[in-house]
């Protein structure tokens, strides 16, 4: 079994609840898609790893069949790049790729706030406040895979508050990629969504003032497009042995 490997399965056992909360069971596709989610929002998988089937198996103790479930769904939300006949690589995006997604999750989210904008009902302030304020938690608490797992739940909340069901699936693949290059890139510092960023944004939503909302989202969004961008340009430029191992 690789080191790769045995971490993954180590991520897999401390996510694990005490044996005194009785939490509910979980599949083993479930707790798979989990540690394999947290190690790449923590930073542990870097750009262009191929994840081995034979040694992930062994690594969780199940089949390559339930792994290979797992490998898919992952793909399909962004998180990995399937590749045929060579399996599963974490994605190795360039600064035009990042760009991209950047510039469709401002085209998507400005539809979002218009829809939203002075039209918040107590109830639905209430869940955003609350969103935020476990944003703020995991932060204060130093929880980055938590903290960046928020940031971009915030933006979900908001499409789907909106009524955006179509839009949803689409939200959910944008953020998550972006989620992604977050933490490939820049896996312990302040990329990540602001919670008082978030808590402007509930402000002008709420105040009805759709040019402040707006301003708000989109510098919100270009923010964190350069920190990203800045940190793949300083990565390009060191030695590509260093970035491509652990």
């Amino acid at each position: 079994m690789t080191t790769r490997a045995r971490r993954l399965s180590s991520t897999a056992e401390t996510a694990s609840p005490a044996v005194g909360d009785a939490p509910e069971p979980i599949s083993v596709e479930e707790r798979i898609y989990a540690s394999i989610t947290a190690a790449l929002l923590q930073g542990k998988l870097r750009p262009g790893t191929q994840l081995v089937e034979r040694d992930l198996a062994a690594a969780f103790g199940c089949t390559r069949g339930a792994l290979r479930k797992v490998l898919a769904r992952l793909g399909f939300e962004g998180k990995l790049v399937q590749e045929a006949h060579r399996g599963a690589f974490v994605p190795a995006p360039s600064e035009e790729d990042i760009r991209q997604v950047y510039r469709a999750r401002q085209i998507v989210e400005a539809g979002v706030v218009a829809a939203l904008c002075g039209a918040l009902t107590a109830q639905q302030k209430r869940r955003l406040t609350a969103h935020v304020r476990q944003e703020e938690k995991a932060q204060h608490a130093g929880r980055v895979d938590e903290t960046v797992r928020l940031a971009g739940q915030f933006h979900v909340l908001l499409t789907e508050l909106a009524g955006g069901t179509e839009l949803l699936g689409l939200v959910m693949q944008l953020v998550g990629k972006t989620e992604l290059y977050k933490a490939l890139y820049d896996p312990s510092k302040g990329s990540t969504c602001s919670a008082d960023e978030h808590a402007q944004i509930i402000a002008a939503l709420d105040a009805g003032r759709l040019h402040a909302a707006l301003d708000a989202m989109r510098v919100h969004l270009e923010d964190l497009e350069e920190r990203v961008v800045q940190q793949v340009r300083l990565q390009s430029g060191s030695n590509p042995g260093a970035l491509f191992s652990e």
